[in-house]
């Protein structure tokens, strides 16, 4: 299976895109970060962002489309810059009849390090070594796009979409992972 994971953000939008099956090796097909200038005006940034998302679906035909849940922060033109470029990921996905996924960053990060907490260069680092890099994705965004299209790969049987696999073969870190999803649940 081959995933698109997208880390939304309006300067910086993270990229990924990973193949595996559960229980076998992952291997990286491509990062890349997608970038617009502050100083343009936001229609001509979003137009920046969705043309490299276009290209990337395109150019890698994901099976699925893993983007990060927007969640509220305290600075609203962050969360509105970030939840429009996610709606274009959503879209662009749609339009080719890409099913998507939605993760929380703490399921990601519970995904990919066993804690829902795990700092970014944790995250980095967790992803250099599931994927046997050389060295530590960067910037954090395409750790980030690598570490949602993991989390998807990952998720636990049962989870809408997931994977097969036989029960009690989940990984420590997919254990965590569920156990943080199903924590988010209850708080929602």
């Amino acid at each position: 299976m081959r995933v698109l994971g997208v880390d939304p953000g309006l300067t910086r939008c993270g990229l990924g895109v990973v193949d595996g099956l559960p229980g076998r090796r992952l291997r990286m097909v491509a990062v890349d970060v997608a970038t617009s200038e502050p100083g343009l005006d936001v229609d001509q940034r979003l137009l920046l962002i969705e043309r490299r998302i276009e290209e990337y679906l395109e150019e890698h035909a994901p099976d699925t489309v893993a983007v990060e849940r927007v969640f509220a922060q305290h600075n609203v033109s962050t969360v509105m810059g970030t939840a429009q470029v996610a709606g274009l990921a959503l879209v662009a996905a749609a339009r080719r009849r890409i099913p998507v996924a939605m993760h929380t960053p703490s399921e990601v990060k519970a995904a990919v390090t066993g804690s829902g907490r795990a700092e970014k260069a944790q995250v980095q680092e967790m992803v250099r070594r599931l994927l046997e890099l050389e060295v530590a994705p960067r910037p954090a965004d395409a750790a980030d796009a690598l570490a949602l299209a993991i989390c998807h790969l990952w998720r636990p049987a049962g989870a809408l979409g997931a994977p097969q696999r036989a029960p009690g073969s989940l990984t420590a870190a997919q254990r965590a992972w569920a156990a943080a999803e199903q924590a988010a649940r209850r708080r929602a």
